[in-house]
């Protein structure tokens, strides 16, 4: 089995979990708590910083999360539960999948159609999701840089345009606004719930859940700093810049020079999204190949009826973003908590072997 080591899985938790929060979840922090988008976003990450470490920490037993429930429940309660752990997974993909392929579309390829546009997206994730899940730990090697530099260029192209005095005064946007804002916000936090598929695939050293947990909340500073520019720049108006991370640099002095350079960061950041959006998916394959094994080709099967379910699902859903963001953010918005908040942190009350105690 690959193992992750503590670098590439510190590159993971701080540059490429936070790209995902930084294409439409600005503009609809911005709709609900106005100038107060901070804090609900810093609540999530404190939240999730602390179901980082439970999972981390029970990371130590070095065993799966199919082999723990197992040692604990036996075979057939393991299949049930990541049966249910998979739907989950593809359900947290939709939203991510939806406001990329918005982003490719608007940002990269407006005059094609959109579904066109995204498509290739669909064959190269076919082929990540073959492969075990454990195996992406060189690809964050790579990744974290470039994440970390697109980041930091759009950033300081963004930061000459900026105007701090939009964030005063602290509560405009109200109680109400932020509690709306952070419940909509869960939608985009299931950090937590995808490192329950790298139990038992970390190189777990003596600091790596504390040192970790730190990274994560090193890559949450990432996000709050972008979304502090981010409505330094706009204002009142952020509330209708969806593409938040395409927006911001946009307005550096220089470009009438030099031609929109940011768009080198841009791309950047977009490669890194690809990966990200394929990680839930790549999270629910792996718990039926956890349960029934890898033979046969059962990961390429697996993978290529997936992202093709997948591809006609973003064709029925073609421009139904915002619908699908209020069904999930308003009658459903509960999901998320229960599998992202408060399932994860129970992986430590799970056994090595059935006569262990707790």
């Amino acid at each position: 089995m690959n193992k992750i080591s503590p670098r590439q899985l510190y590159f993971f938790l701080a540059c490429v979990m936070p790209v995902g929060k930084l294409v439409m979840l600005p503009s609809l922090l911005a709709g609900y708590a106005k100038n107060d988008l901070l804090f609900p976003i810093l609540a999530s990450y404190l939240i999730q910083a602390g179901v980082v470490f439970c999972v981390l920490l029970a990371s130590r037993k070095k065993m799966s999360i199919y082999a723990l429930l197992c040692a604990t429940f036996g075979r057939a309660a393991s299949v049930a539960v990541l049966t249910v752990l998979s739907v989950f997974y593809f359900y947290a993909a939709l939203m991510p999948l939806l406001e990329q392929r918005l982003f490719v579309q608007s940002v990269f390829y407006d005059t094609l159609p959109s579904l066109a546009a995204f498509a290739p997206f669909f064959l190269f994730s076919v082929y990540l999701c073959s492969k075990p899940f454990g195996s992406q730990g060189r690809v964050w090697d790579i990744l974290g840089p470039i994440a970390a530099t697109g980041l930091f260029g759009i950033l300081i192209l963004s930061a000459g345009a900026a105007d701090p005095a939009a964030l005063l005064p602290v509560g405009g946007g109200g109680m109400q606004g932020v509690l709306k804002a952070f419940s909509v916000a869960t939608g985009w936090f299931f950090d937590g719930a995808v490192l329950l598929m790298l139990l038992g695939r970390i190189d777990y050293q003596t600091g790596t859940a504390w040192k970790g947990t730190l990274f994560y909340l090193a890559g949450g500073m990432g996000v709050l700093l972008f979304l502090a520019v981010f409505y330094a720049v706009f204002g009142d108006l952020a509330v209708n810049q969806y593409f938040a991370i395409s927006k911001t640099s946009k307005y550096f002095a220089g470009i009438t020079v030099l031609g929109r350079i940011d768009f080198l960061f841009i791309y950047a950041l977009s490669l890194v999204m690809a990966f990200w959006c394929a990680v839930p998916l790549q999270a629910g394959i792996d718990c039926f190949l956890q349960s029934f094994g890898r033979e046969h080709h059962l990961a390429t099967i697996l993978s290529v009826a997936v992202n093709t379910l997948f591809l006609a699902l973003l064709y029925f859903l073609d421009n139904r973003f915002g619908e699908v963001v209020r069904f999930i953010t308003g009658p459903v918005f509960w999901i998320f908590p229960a599998f992202c908040i408060l399932l994860p942190p129970l992986s430590l009350c799970l056994r090595r072997d059935p006569h262990e105690r707790p």
